[in-house]
């Protein structure tokens, strides 16, 4: 009682220290009450539910985003700055396309693993939009996947990574033919070994065509994808919003124009895009619009981005996905997270945090080396390989 009445008498001769004070338990009231939540979780399929609430005890903890940025933008931007990005020694594997077109795949072999090489679980992993194998979601993903004795193979879309194009081909959310011919390479190299995928943000969406377009021809055991966009049209109308724009659109697109320009000689003969133009994109729609949707044969931006949006495409899964999303994703705005879709099908599992931004999902007070979304990632890829896909 007297520590309370001396500090009470304090804040009534410091106003600044009464107002700080104040503040601060306003503050730690929001967090604990409206940001500290439990995930949903919306699944029809009452086995891959049970499954997770067996084998992944996360499905039934409260995140608890980073206290000093829970903010979505915050999230987002510092995951990329703070986050930790030790280099892992990639064995390089370049696969050639039926088009003449190179893609070089990073393979961490794990040779030290309990796991003969010829059965040892394999993992492949699909960076985002202009992403790589050295995006530090990747590193600390294969670094987890390593330390559980699994194999994993990174999928450098075409020109990323520091590689050159070879043939006037790119890459695109709606076309698959890429991926097809990677994971059929990996299981003619180890026909043994089971395979799952896990993709990031546009490589989640290319990942969820895969097994939507395959269903059970799928060659993947189960996948995960996480801060998918569900509908590329809302996509496009929330990046447009001036904050959005200037922190991400923008800079996304000036990725995409430099890989462009790093190969324009490839494209200067196409008579259905304008270089010049391309380069003066200032969005990615901009750039979607002026290349990607002509380079693969789309009648308009629009009908791209309507072939490519996965949130209608729920029914034709085939194999078990998890979907990681927060609900304050700006490339996946709440309303376009398919959770009702999720209750009435099989074979899909949305998880939706109140909080996480885009591929962010900090935790702890110094968020340096992990994250929620690479909890997620280490419990549900160890249930998939040493439990089976589903409880029973």
């Amino acid at each position: 009682m007297e520590v309370f009445r001396s500090t009470l008498t304090k804040m009534m001769d410091n106003p600044s220290l009464a107002a700080a004070t104040c503040f601060a338990g306003v503050y730690a009231a929001y967090y604990l009450f409206y940001v500290v939540k439990k995930p949903v979780i919306a699944c029809g399929d009452r086995a891959f539910l049970q499954f997770l609430d067996k084998y992944c005890s996360v499905s039934k903890e409260k995140f608890w985003p980073t206290w000093w940025c829970f903010q979505s933008h915050a999230q987002t931007l510092l995951r990329v700055l703070i986050q930790s990005n030790k280099p892992i020694r990639y064995t390089e594997d370049y696969l050639k396309t039926p088009d003449g077109g190179e893609i070089r795949l990073d393979w961490e072999e794990n040779d030290k693993s309990h796991y003969p090489n010829e059965t040892r679980p394999t993992v492949l992993f699909l960076p985002g939009l202009t992403g790589s194998s050295q995006e530090n979601y990747c590193l600390h993903m294969v670094r987890d996947n390593t330390s559980m004795g699994y194999r994993s193979v990174v999928f450098n879309n075409r020109g990323t990574g520091g590689t050159s194009l070879k043939s006037p081909r790119t890459y695109c959310a709606a076309n698959i033919e890429d991926v097809k011919l990677v994971i059929r390479h990996i299981k003619d190299k180890y026909p043994d070994a089971p395979l799952m995928g896990v993709g990031v943000s546009l490589g989640g969406i290319i990942l969820f065509n895969y097994l939507a377009s395959e269903g059970s021809k799928a060659e993947l055991i189960a996948a995960m994808i996480i801060s998918p966009a569900y509908d590329l049209h809302q996509s496009w109308v929330s990046l447009s919003k001036t904050v959005n724009y200037w922190m991400f659109n923008r800079h996304l697109a000036n990725n995409l124009c430099k890989i462009f320009q790093k190969n324009l000689h490839l494209f200067e003969e196409h008579v259905d895009i304008d270089p010049a133009h391309v380069l003066k994109s200032e969005t990615i729609k901009d750039f979607d619009e002026r290349f990607t949707s002509k380079l693969f044969g789309f009648e308009s931006v629009d009908h791209y981005y309507t072939e490519a949006s996965i949130h209608n495409k729920i029914h034709a899964l085939a194999k078990p996905l998890l979907c990681l999303s927060a609900a304050d994703d700006m490339f996946a705005p709440e309303a376009t997270i398919p959770l009702k879709d999720a209750m009435q099908n099989d074979n899909i599992a949305i998880i939706k945090t109140s909080h996480g931004g885009h591929i962010g999902f900090l935790e702890g007070t110094f968020p340096r080396n992990g994250t929620y979304a690479y909890k997620w990632f280490r419990q549900y890829v160890f249930a998939i390989f040493e439990h089976g896909i589903k409880a029973d």
